[in-house]
């Protein structure tokens, strides 16, 4: 039985333009080492992953505060492996390196809602919204959840958290309070963020009456920041 042809395949251009490519070259450089192909970068992958981790760590620019002491410890260990022993990096600030008028968020809503966020505009929120959470003595090692759609605010909450060190953990709008005390009662987060509601089918459905059970059963809970999808004028209280 004969194979189906391929959908699609890359121009010569594209290909000596790709990542990958650049990938590839990279890690002959270093290591010289031949590899004529995908497979053979695959094989070399799977017989010397810490050369191949090593390279990929430096090929895309992560940025770390303390380097790595050893690429991989124990690699017998799936699970159980420890790969870059010693880095110490933050995921927001490798995100966010660009600050440019480049689109990074695109947004559309059920209700055709649409917005849009370039680097900068997203790299300025994240820094308010971490500035506001290092107010409330969020820091390293605190917990900050969210229960909330798919919005930018979540992004961009998400990504202040963890550029102070803490931990993020989110809820769907659509658990019940059950549900969210369960999850977050185990963590104890400092801050919440939430929506007054979301949309699904074609229908509002308020998420504040299931925020004021958790606030009576998640007594770690400082502060509360409430985002007003369905509703802009919503009372502070």
């Amino acid at each position: 039985m004969s194979s189906a042809p391929p959908l699609w395949t890359p121009s010569s251009d594209r290909v000596a333009t790709a990542n990958l490519t650049s990938f590839i070259a990279q890690a002959q450089r270093e290591w010289e080492v031949a590899l004529p192909d995908y497979a053979a970068l695959w094989r070399w992958s799977v017989d010397q992953p810490e050369r191949f981790w090593e390279t990929l760590w430096r090929f895309g620019g992560v940025r770390a505060s303390q380097d790595w002491d050893q690429v991989l410890d124990d690699p017998d260990r799936m699970p159980g492996a420890r790969w870059f022993g010693g880095a110490r990096l933050n995921f927001t600030e490798n995100l966010l390196r660009r600050s440019d008028d480049e689109t990074a968020v695109v947004f559309w809503s059920e209700t055709g809602v649409r917005r849009y966020l370039t680097w900068s505009e997203l790299g300025r929120a994240v820094a308010e919204v971490a500035a506001a959470l290092r107010a409330d003595g969020v820091g390293p090692g605190d917990r900050v959840a969210g229960f909330l759609p798919n919005l930018p605010e979540t992004v961009i909450a998400g990504l202040a958290a963890i550029s102070l060190g803490a931990t993020w953990s989110s809820c769907s709008p659509d658990f019940g309070a059950v549900a969210v005390v369960d999850r977050l009662g185990q963590i104890e987060p400092k801050v919440l963020f939430t929506a007054d509601g979301y949309v699904y089918g074609g229908k509002r459905f308020e998420t504040l009456p299931k925020v004021r059970q958790v606030l009576d059963k998640v007594p770690s809970l400082r502060r509360v920041v409430v985002v007003p999808w369905l509703d802009a004028g919503i009372a502070p209280d």
